[in-house]
């Protein structure tokens, strides 16, 4: 393998690289959101109360965030085009899995495995970093990051699938397309031509990417961007069938379109962060990100003022998304890139895993959403607060 990687490559290598990568992301983030777009038929067909379907949706997030750290570390050693492989057919078993899933003990142990997908994102990072220059990472890194309509592409598609070929047919098409990108990679994949496995233990470079200060800065940022990007994309369906009384179909259709709105805007947000800097782009996310979940939380009503803040949140939540990982890219060594990506990430999946179940204590304690988007608000503001003070630091984030 190391022969075949290090081998001359086209320029057109790196592009084929970024769409393979990026096309195994979609796939496994639609395994990783299987769940969401049927809660509510699971909740239906195996009489389970809010706060139980919260914990089956949130389940595969934790799994998926925790997953990123020992996975961020294990593709500094083996590389990226080894890591797609193994993670897509690793993904590939629970989702098949599903087809058997008839209790809820089973759901929550099929649940837990479907966390794989999601931490397959930490894949790319590195991998894609190898491949272009630092002065296009931004950009580039915001493309793959499109492979995060995954999510929404199982928002449109899983219930209307479900409802036309059947559920398990459902999981077994997505099964099968999971096994097709192993195969894919296996074929025509490869690493960057001046790809090297680290020579240091996993565990060394866990601990150097743990002493790199802008780790723990982006992680407080991350959490908050992409763990509402994740809450909402788990627990929007839920949220907007039960508050506003839409059919199971349609939420999951309008909830899609948040999470597709907010993929688009990532690469989006990358160029900005190569253009303007990322270090602005960050700041005014978050201030408009404060804004607008408390003025959601006021909205009792889906009329047109509050779908477009629902939606301008979307865009001001992937424009973070895009600009935290422009600075991955940027200020990391290659070296520990995949690691410092695994706690990124993990940060970022953790913070999507509480969301939703302090969406459903606070919807079966007062009916209401209002208290947990208001927590959102002031979440961003705290983490806003913190990173005005970090970033002021003239050495490490000079320049960005």
């Amino acid at each position: 393998m190391a022969k075949r990687d290090q081998k001359p490559s086209s320029n057109s290598d790196k592009y084929i690289a970024l769409a393979l990568a990026t096309s195994a992301l979609i796939i496994n983030f639609w395994a990783w959101s299987l769940l969401s777009p049927l809660g509510t038929k699971y909740a239906d067909e195996l009489t389970l109360g809010p706060i139980w379907l919260a914990l089956l949706l949130a389940v595969p997030v934790i799994i998926g965030s925790i997953g990123r750290i020992p996975l961020g570390m294990i593709i500094d050693k083996i590389g990226g085009r080894a890591a797609f492989i193994a993670t897509c057919l690793m993904t590939a078993l629970p989702v098949f899995g599903l087809v058997f899933a008839d209790t809820y003990q089973y759901l929550l142990l099929v649940a837990l495995l479907l966390g794989i997908g999601g931490a397959s994102f930490v894949i790319g990072i590195p991998y894609l970093s190898a491949w272009f220059s630092p002065k296009r990472r931004g950009l580039v890194l915001g493309l793959y990051s499109m492979g995060n309509a995954g999510t929404a592409l199982s928002g449109f598609a899983t219930p209307r699938l479900a409802d036309t070929i059947g559920k398990d047919q459902t999981f077994i098409l997505v099964g099968i397309l999971l096994v097709i990108m192993a195969i894919l990679f296996a074929l025509i994949g490869k690493n960057a031509p001046g790809w090297q496995p680290s020579k240091n233990s996993a565990l060394i470079l866990l601990k150097k990417a743990a002493q790199f200060r802008a780790t723990w800065d982006l992680s407080a940022i991350y959490a908050i961007t992409f763990g509402a990007f994740v809450a909402f994309g788990v627990y929007l369906p839920v949220l907007l069938a039960i508050s506003y009384d839409l059919s199971l179909t349609d939420a999951a259709t309008r909830a899609a379109g948040f999470v597709l709105l907010a993929t688009i805007a990532r690469p989006f947000g990358g160029w900005l962060a190569d253009t303007i800097g990322a270090k602005r782009v960050i700041k005014i996310s978050l201030l408009v990100t404060s804004a607008l979940a408390c003025f959601v939380a006021f909205e009792p009503t889906l009329a047109l003022q509050t779908t477009v803040a629902y939606l301008s949140l979307a865009f001001t939540l992937g424009c973070s998304n895009g600009a935290v990982f422009a600075l991955v890219g940027k200020l990391t060594d290659a070296k520990i890139m995949g690691s410092v990506a695994g706690i990124v990430g993990a940060a970022g999946g953790l913070g999507g895993f509480f969301p939703p179940l302090v969406l459903g204590i606070t919807y079966q304690t007062t009916h209401s959403y209002a208290i947990a988007l208001i927590l959102l608000s002031v979440s961003a503001l705290c983490v806003f607060a913190y990173v005005h003070y970090r970033f002021k630091d003239k050495v490490l984030y000079r320049g960005v």
